[in-house]
């Protein structure tokens, strides 16, 4: 219990008394730029699908322990989903200081908003796989908005 308690909660990182949601998604965006120092992003993309199937029945078991749905405590969605947005975004190391902080912004937005098929998976899927399918999806709406983002900035302004 106490295990699975330390991976869905981001290492305690759940356990937040403010926003847990959001010190979730900042623990998992300072662990995915350091991942990405040491990893390619496919890898990191890979990685954060390997953990959503993991998680999903993690959660699953966790729910029926704690008899909770989608506890604000659990936040390995928002890992998932925040690993996805920064392995799509093309995060380098001259565009950093932009796309890392817009990333965050963005991938809280979709999770939080849940615009189109974010909010039909977070009201329609259930259990563990509807807990982290929001995120999924809303981590690669993000990173697709992240690179657009860039990419406008990197060809009119800079």
């Amino acid at each position: 219990m106490k295990l699975r308690k330390f991976f869905l909660t981001v290492g305690f990182s759940g356990l937040s008394p403010k926003a847990p949601g959001t010190v979730g998604s900042f623990v998992s965006l300072i662990l995915g730029l350091f991942l990405l120092e040491i990893m390619h992003p496919s890898t990191l993309f890979l990685l954060s699908l390997l953990i959503t199937v993991i998680a999903a029945k993690q959660i699953d078991i966790y729910e029926k322990e704690i008899g909770i749905h989608d506890s604000s405590e659990i936040v390995i969605d928002e890992l998932a989903g925040m690993w996805l947005t920064l392995s799509i975004c093309g995060l380098t190391s001259e565009n950093i200081l932009f796309t890392a902080p817009l990333a965050f912004i963005f991938f809280r937005l979709f999770d939080i908003y849940k615009p189109s098929i974010i909010g039909r998976i977070d009201r329609n899927v259930k259990g563990g796989l509807g807990v982290m399918g929001d995120d999924v999806i809303a981590g690669i709406f993000a990173g697709i908005c992240t690179a657009l983002s860039w990419q406008l900035i990197d060809k009119f302004i800079i």
